[in-house]
C-alpha cells in the first residue's frame, strides 16, 4: 500500500497481482511515495479500510491490478511452497518469516496439497476466497485505473504517463517464481470452485480458466 500525498495518489495493492513490482517502482519515481502506516491487513489492505483509517486519502486518484483468478491461486499456492523449500533449505530469514505469518504456517501445517488449497483452503482462510475487486471498491469509491498482471508492462507504463513519470524501460518482476501453467494443476472441480469464489472477478474482467 503505497501513498503520496504530495501528488495525491494511492496505490491498492491485491496479493499476487505483481503489487511489489508496482511498489518498487513507484518509491523509486513517485515524489513524497512512502508505505501507508496503520493500517488493517497492512501491506494488502482494502480500499474500504484504508478510507476508514485514512479518510484523507478518499479524493486521491487511486488504482491497483487484478489477475486471471486461475492462474493467482496456483500462483499463491506455490510461492508458500517456495518458501517451505528455502527454509527446508537452510534460509534462516524465510524461516523465520514463515513462522510470523499465520496464513503461510497456516497452509503448510493444515494444507497437504494444491487440491486442498482450491477445495478447502478458502473456508479456513478467508483472503482465498476474496474477490479481487472488493480491494479495489467500496460503495462510495472505486479505483480510478485497473490494471491487469498479464499486461503488466503496458499498464503500469499508463499509469507512469498518467502520473507524470517515465516509466522503467521494462519492469523487473519482483517476488517471481518459476511457476508452470496454472491450467496443469486443476481438475474440474477445483477450476469450478475458482469460477465460483471469484465470480464477481471473472463477470467484471472478463477472465476465462484459459486464459494466461
Amino acid at each position: 500500500m503505497i501513498v503520496s500525498h504530495e501528488r495525491r495518489v494511492l496505490f491498492v495493492h491485491v496479493q499476487k497481482t505483481g503489487g511489489i513490482t508496482v511498489e518498487k517502482t513507484l518509491v523509486e519515481r513517485l515524489p513524497g511515495a512512502v508505505k501507508l502506516a496503520r493500517l488493517p491487513g497492512r501491506r494488502h489492505a482494502r480500499l474500504g479500510a484504508v478510507l476508514r483509517v485514512h479518510p484523507e486519502v478518499a479524493d486521491y486518484w487511486t488504482f491497483g491490478f487484478v489477475r486471471n483468478p486461475w492462474a493467482r491461486m496456483w500462483s499463491w499456492y506455490a510461492m508458500i511452497q517456495r518458501r517451505q523449500g528455502a527454509a527446508e533449505g537452510g534460509n534462516s530469514r524465510v524461516a523465520t518469516r514463515i513462522e510470523r505469518n499465520a496464513f503461510w504456517s497456516g497452509v503448510l501445517d493444515d494444507i497437504p496439497d494444491f487440491e486442498t488449497f482450491v477445495m478447502q483452503g478458502p473456508d479456513r482462510f478467508a483472503r482465498l476466497g476474496t474477490p479481487q475487486v472488493r480491494y479495489l471498491r467500496t460503495p462510495q469509491k472505486q479505483a480510478d485505473f485497473i490494471g491487469r498482471t498479464e499486461r503488466l508492462d503496458e499498464d503500469l507504463a499508463q499509469v507512469c504517463e498518467r502520473l507524470g513519470l517515465e516509466a522503467p524501460p521494462s519492469v523487473p518482476r519482483r517476488n517471481v517464481g518459476t511457476t508452470s501453467d496454472h491450467r496443469r494443476h486443476y481438475t474440474p472441480a477445483m477450476r469450478d470452485r475458482v469460477g465460483e469464489l471469484y465470480a464477481r472477478d471473472v463477470a467484471l474482467f472478463g477472465y476465462r480458466f484459459d486464459d494466461l
